[in-house]
């Protein structure tokens, strides 16, 4: 059983630029630009920026030191997602890093991102525990019956919606990304499920993660699948 996160409570606007928060405007460290997609050269939306300050007592920051950002194209002109195959990890049309925020950010202009989505800011969080599917459980040697099996998945294991930390919700199987520069299994730090806290649906109600690798921290990814 692991500990994780659920953002539970978002608020609509944006606040400091080096807050947490689900789309909005990001901390640019100086002498940085927006990011663009490597695709149609367009400035993406920002997904996701994570404070490790913000975070609750029960639990450190998992990625280290700095602001966690992801960036996404949502550009549909050409459509990025798709030329960029965006459901597979290192994508060119996504950008996840981690910052420092330590000093002034660059001036933010954030209409200048195409129909850009409305900020929610994080202001709370609830600690749960998590339990990963049965087919995670085989592969970690623990066989289920099927009433085992049903009992987990009828209890919500693993959590559903946007969480830290915890086991992620696997919509067709278990696809943990591979470190490109140690080519070992990268862990879990955030799950980004369809139109919970952003307006944007993964494919046909699909969940996103974003991974880490634990050798290499600078190395993060994001995949997606759907039903």
């Amino acid at each position: 059983m692991r500990t994780s996160l659920l953002a539970s409570c978002s608020r609509p606007q944006d606040g400091p630029l080096n807050a947490s928060k689900f789309s909005g405007a990001p901390f640019l460290p100086s002498g940085s630009k927006w990011p663009a997609c490597q695709n149609c050269g367009k400035p993406m939306q920002l997904f996701l920026q994570l404070n490790p300050s913000e975070l609750p007592e029960q639990v450190t920051s998992p990625w280290g030191e700095g602001l966690l950002q992801f960036f996404y194209c949502t550009n549909s002109e050409p459509l990025c997602e798709v030329d960029c195959e965006a459901f597979f990890p290192f994508s060119k049309s996504t950008l996840l890093r981690i910052v420092s925020a330590e000093g002034k950010s660059e001036a933010v202009d954030s209409s200048a991102v195409l129909n850009g989505f409305p900020p929610k800011l994080i202001v709370g969080w609830k600690v749960d525990h998590d339990l990963p599917n049965w087919e995670e459980l085989r592969s970690l040697g623990v066989e289920l019956t099927d009433e085992e099996s049903e009992e987990l998945s009828e209890k919500g294991f693993p959590r559903s919606g946007e969480k830290l930390l915890g086991w992620p919700a696997w919509v067709q199987g278990v696809e943990y990304p591979q470190c490109p520069e140690c080519g070992s299994q990268m862990r879990l730090v955030f799950q980004i499920d369809s139109s919970g806290h952003l307006p944007y649906m993964f494919g046909d109600v699909g969940c996103g993660h974003i991974s880490q690798c634990a050798i290499h921290p600078s190395n993060l990814a994001f995949g997606w699948a759907c039903g």
